[in-house]
């Protein structure tokens, strides 16, 4: 111990840098989710807005067009009441200049019989009644084309204003689309220097710890052999896993110095036993929980920082090796170290 606080005391204190980073990353991910966040929130605002300005239009759109089939229905019936005084008014004329033409062709010092002379001022009359209202059907045609006519303009205007919403609306959607997939690139890309930077991590710790039977890497972990840290069914740390956390530990803040400021990372301890159960009234729960956080308890005394590391105990529901031999359950009682994203 002696000799291990005189290492510590002649190296370099890379702590306030590592700080300096940890806080600029926190800061720079943050910055990023608040203005996705914020600008989600104004383009739903204007996309709900849009919808409901769509549906009023519509609303309108559809009772102008109710309106307009109306006012074509009259004016269809209004042209057939017109064709049909209008045939009406043609035969009346017909018959009186036939009456006029028996008339005129009488000698002059005849005088017409009364039954003619009444049937054509009869007619003349009729006639007269007939183009009257033939007029009057002739100006409410005029009039509902005009009206028709004005229907059309605002339909043509709806339309016009119902198009531009629905590019407005889609450019709005495409604003939405591309911002999160640029942030979806930006996470990606986090991602891939973190895995890089984990990769480094597990190399450098691979040479510094040797090549020893009881570590090793499995898949993004490295896993101990709990042995290496604790006696059997004890969560103290021995002075042999002291000292191969003191590697960890040293490894742990080298790396963290080389990782960019706006990366989040964090490196889990992972606790697991054996499925047999131990003594004292503990389970293998409170067991892998406490060998976890002993460890990280550890790693905080050697200078690493609290906000970089998370305890996990798994008892013995995620075992390696399912067999029921002592080398299997040996497997199992293990310490895991995982450098992952935060």
């Amino acid at each position: 111990m002696a000799l291990a606080h005189r290492s510590r005391d002649s190296g370099i204190n890379y702590w306030p840098g590592f700080v300096d980073a940890l806080s600029t990353l926190i800061l720079g991910i943050i910055f990023l989710l608040t203005v996705f966040v914020v600008v989600q929130f104004f383009l739903s605002q204007e996309v709900s807005g849009k919808d409901t300005a769509l549906q009023r239009l519509n609303a309108l759109i559809t009772s102008l067009t109710d309106q307009l089939a109306m006012e074509k229905s009259g004016r269809v019936t209004l042209e057939d009441t017109i064709a049909q005084l209008q045939a009406s008014l043609s035969a009346s004329e017909s018959e009186r200049e036939r009456i006029r033409g028996i008339a005129e062709g009488r000698p002059a010092e005849q005088a017409r019989p009364p039954s003619d002379q009444g049937r054509v001022a009869e007619l003349n009359t009729q006639l007269d009644s007939e183009k009257r209202t033939t007029a009057r059907m002739l100006a409410q045609v005029e009039v509902l084309n005009q009206q028709i006519d004005a229907l059309r303009r605002q339909l043509a205007a709806l339309e016009s204003a119902l198009d531009v919403s629905e590019k407005r609306d889609k450019e709005s959607q495409t604003r939405i689309a591309d911002l999160g997939q640029r942030l979806n690139v930006a996470l990606a890309q986090r991602v891939q220097e973190l895995s890089r930077y984990r990769s480094d991590f597990f190399g450098r710790l691979r040479t510094i710890l040797g090549n020893r039977p009881d570590v090793r890497i499995v898949g993004d972990r490295f896993v101990f052999q709990a042995e290496v840290f604790f006696d059997v069914g004890q969560s103290i740390l021995k002075q042999e896993g002291r000292a191969e956390l003191d590697k960890v530990a040293s490894a742990l803040l080298e790396i963290d110095r080389q990782i960019p400021a706006d990366i989040g990372w964090v490196m889990r301890v992972d606790g697991h036993t054996d499925v047999r159960p131990i003594a004292g009234g503990r389970t293998n729960w409170d067991l892998s929980a406490a060998r976890a956080i002993a460890v990280v308890q550890y790693l905080i005394s050697r200078s690493v920082s609290p906000q970089r590391l998370v305890a996990a105990g798994f008892g013995e529901f995620q075992p390696i090796d399912n067999g029921n031999t002592e080398e299997a359950f040996s497997r199992n009682r293990r310490i895991e170290l995982k450098l992952t994203e935060r």
